[in-house]
């Protein structure tokens, strides 16, 4: 009785030690087998699509900051704010004519109105006037030109197409113009907000 429990314990071992073995082996194998590289077609369908996705998300971002724009020269109270919308709706106009020729040159489909996404944006921004408009619009002006400044950037270090990494190049420092400008703005609305609240308070207490 002793000795056929000590077989089965043996045989038991044996069998637990060699399934050990079994499986160190293949992940050993594993982790010693190099990844396989992608392949030259696939490297270039991935770059291609990178491509496309840039040009249709900047003639997209264009068409936004047109419409936008031509609100705000509608409805902003600051004339500063007039003034830099009325920027916006030329250079994106711009912008858009030279994505639509790229476009029809690469055979790349673009959008022909906004995503239902910004679409959102642009009615939540419609609602508003006066200073509240001022400050809402300022605002999504430095948010937008910050994702415009990083995509273009990588647009212009990884685009395939060399039109396309040149117009990426050429527009990016009209880009960052277009930020700091909307930054002295959104600080110009903010003191001209704070002003008028302070001067308004103390009419009341009067």
């Amino acid at each position: 009785m002793n000795q056929s429990l000590a077989k089965v314990l043996y045989v038991a071992g044996v069998t637990t030690f060699c399934t050990f073995l079994g499986c160190w082996a293949v992940l050993a194998h594993q982790e010693n087998t190099p990844t396989k590289a992608k392949s030259p077609g696939m490297q270039r369908a991935i770059a291609v699509n990178n491509d496309e996705t840039f040009l249709r998300s900047a003639a997209e971002g264009s068409m936004l900051e047109v419409k936008l724009g031509q609100v705000a020269e509608q409805k902003a109270q600051s004339e500063e704010v007039k003034k830099f919308a009325k920027r916006m709706v030329e250079d994106h106009s711009k912008a858009l004519d030279e994505l639509k020729a790229l476009g029809a040159r690469e055979h790349i489909n673009l959008p022909t109105n906004i995503s239902h996404q910004h679409s959102v944006k642009y009615k939540a921004l419609e609602k508003l006037s006066g200073p509240e408009f001022d400050r809402a619009y300022a605002r999504d002006m430095v948010q937008d030109h910050e994702k415009d400044i990083n995509e273009f950037k990588h647009g212009a270090a990884t685009a395939q197409k060399p039109e396309l990494k040149e117009f990426a190049q050429k527009t990016l420092p009209t880009l960052e113009s277009h930020l700091e400008q909307a930054k002295e703005m959104m600080t110009h609305v903010s003191k001209e907000g704070g002003s008028k609240g302070r001067v308004g308070g103390a009419a009341r207490q009067r």
